[in-house]
């Protein structure tokens, strides 16, 4: 009974740390897509450039909010922009 709560934990764990991975190298894939049709990719782009604040970030993301449809990703794009130009100074 022991070996059982053992295996089922075990494969819980690794499935968690799977899934932890493919996510991570998807959003890795997927970091320059921020002009996709797809919404999910354009959302990783905009959490890739989140780790990058420069000055040109700031001017690619006042773009991208001027052109992005989805409320949702345009009030993102724009709180990160806001973010890195008091980051910036």
């Amino acid at each position: 009974m022991a070996a059982r709560r053992l295996a089922l934990l075990f494969g819980i764990l690794a499935g968690g740390v799977a899934g932890w991975l493919v996510a991570g190298a998807q959003a890795r894939h997927h970091s320059e897509d921020l002009f996709s049709p797809r919404p999910i990719r354009r959302l990783a782009a905009l959490r890739h450039l989140a780790a990058a604040p420069a000055v040109e970030t700031v001017r690619v993301l006042r773009d991208y909010a001027a052109w992005e449809p989805h409320p949702y990703l345009r009030r993102r794009a724009v709180a990160l922009a806001r973010r890195m130009e008091s980051a910036l100074g």
